[in-house]
């Protein structure tokens, strides 16, 4: 019986072995994982290492609908995908989704908890999260702004190890 066994573990192991595939990697860096961020940073203090245009904070709150620095705006809130699929994906399989309430960001791998809102309106927000990980801890920037009347989110992260490109969600019905 472990004669049988040993092969189908050895295939096993060799199929989650990953190799060298660009397109799961560009995905990984895509949705929150470490890769890209820096784990030195600490305490959410990440304003040093920012350049002058990502210090830039979004419009003054707007009167109606708008954040008091509680958390994340209304409108933003839901699930969100870089990919159509992963709207309708199986949880845990969904790679690309991003899951939004009041204080946390989900990804597929990763999770940001709200430390702090440094500038909200009833469409967007500018705020410090602390992540976790795929093993790791680390302290991001991030910027969500909705575009297309609410069917996109607009994600930039800012700091040391952000992406370069804001990257575009679709919101999931």
């Amino acid at each position: 019986m472990i004669r049988f066994m040993l092969p189908a573990a050895l295939l096993l192991l060799a199929a989650c072995s990953g190799g060298d595939d660009k397109a799961a990697q560009e995905d990984a860096t895509a949705i929150g994982s470490p890769e890209r961020a820096d784990p030195a940073v600490s305490d959410g203090v990440v304003d040093a290492d920012l350049p002058a245009e990502a210090k830039k904070a979004p419009a003054a709150p707007e009167a109606e609908g708008a954040v008091d620095g509680g958390g994340i705006p209304e409108a933003i809130r839901g699930r969100w995908a870089l990919k159509a699929a992963d709207c309708t994906a199986k949880r845990g399989t969904d790679l690309t989704a991003l899951v939004i309430d009041a204080t946390n960001l989900r990804f597929y791998e990763s999770h940001g908890e709200l430390v702090r809102v440094r500038a909200s309106s009833a469409t967007q927000v500018l705020a410090d999260y602390k992540f976790s990980g795929e093993g790791q801890d680390w302290d991001q920037r991030v910027q969500l702004e909705l575009a297309d009347d609410g069917k996109t989110l607009v994600r930039r992260d800012q700091g040391k190890g952000a992406a370069g490109e804001p990257m575009r969600y679709m919101r999931c019905t």
